[in-house]
C-alpha cells in the first residue's frame, strides 16, 4: 500500500472485508479485517512481541491503543480490563470501523474508537499500549508521542514495540531525553523487535 494506510483517514483502495481467526488474551475470535488497512491478514509480528511482553492492564480508568488498526490491541486490553474505558486511536476511518465491528461481535462495549483529535483533553491514561507507526517519519512519530505520553497518570507506564532496524535504540535515547518526567527502558527484545516500556513518575 506505499504506506497509505498510514496517513489517509479514507483509503482510495476499495474496501474488501475478509474473516480473520486470531487468539486475543487467550482465547481464539473469528474477527473482520479489510483490504486499506495495516496487516490485514494476521497479526503482525511487532504487535505480537507487545502483547506477549506486556503486563497485565491496569483494571480500570482509560487505557489507550494508539495507532489501533484493525485493532489487536484495543481488543485485548478490553478484554483483559472489562471496567476500563478503551481509547482506540488512529487516523484510518476503515481502521476504526473495523475496531467497532469486531468489538461488536465480541461483545465488548468498553472500547471507543475514534480519531486523534475526537479524544477529550482532559483523559488522562492508566495505560498507552502501542505499536506506533514508524514509516510516517521521524518528526511526525515524535509528534505523536509528545502529545500522548504526557497524558499518562502518575505512575503509569507506556508500553512501545519497535523494530530495531527502523531505530528503536535511537528512540528510546530521544524518549529518555525528551521526556525528563519518564524513566525509558528496553523491556524485552525478540523477532528483531524491541519492546520499551516508559514510567511517568510519580
Amino acid at each position: 500500500m506505499d504506506g497509505e494506510h498510514y496517513f489517509s483517514a479514507q483509503p482510495a483502495g476499495e474496501l474488501s472485508l475478509r474473516e480473520l481467526t486470531v487468539d486475543l488474551a487467550g482465547s481464539k475470535h473469528r474477527l473482520t479485517t479489510a483490504s486499506g488497512i495495516f496487516s490485514p491478514d494476521r497479526i503482525d509480528t511487532g504487535t505480537q512481541v507487545l502483547l506477549a511482553n506486556v503486563p497485565k492492564p491496569p483494571p480500570g480508568g482509560n487505557l489507550l491503543d494508539l495507532g489501533c488498526g484493525w485493532g489487536p490491541i484495543a481488543l485485548t486490553l478490553a478484554l483483559e480490563s472489562p471496567r476500563s474505558t478503551v481509547w482506540a486511536v488512529d487516523v484510518n476511518e476503515r481502521a476504526l470501523d473495523l475496531v467497532r465491528r469486531n468489538a461488536h461481535i465480541m461483545g465488548l462495549e468498553n472500547v471507543n474508537a475514534v480519531r486523534p483529535d475526537d479524544v477529550p483533553d482532559d483523559v488522562r491514561f492508566m495505560t498507552i499500549w502501542s505499536n506506533p507507526p514508524i514509516r510516517v517519519g521521524k518528526a511526525e512519530l515524535h509528534s505523536m508521542l509528545r502529545l500522548w505520553l504526557p497524558r499518562l497518570e502518575p505512575g503509569t507506564e507506556a508500553w512501545l514495540v519497535v523494530q530495531k532496524n527502523l531505530g528503536s535504540d535511537s528512540l528510546q535515547r530521544w524518549m529518555d531525553g525528551e521526556f525528563p518526567e519518564l524513566t525509558v527502558q528496553r523491556e524485552a527484545t525478540s523477532k528483531a523487535f524491541r519492546v520499551l516500556r516508559a514510567r511517568k513518575r510519580a
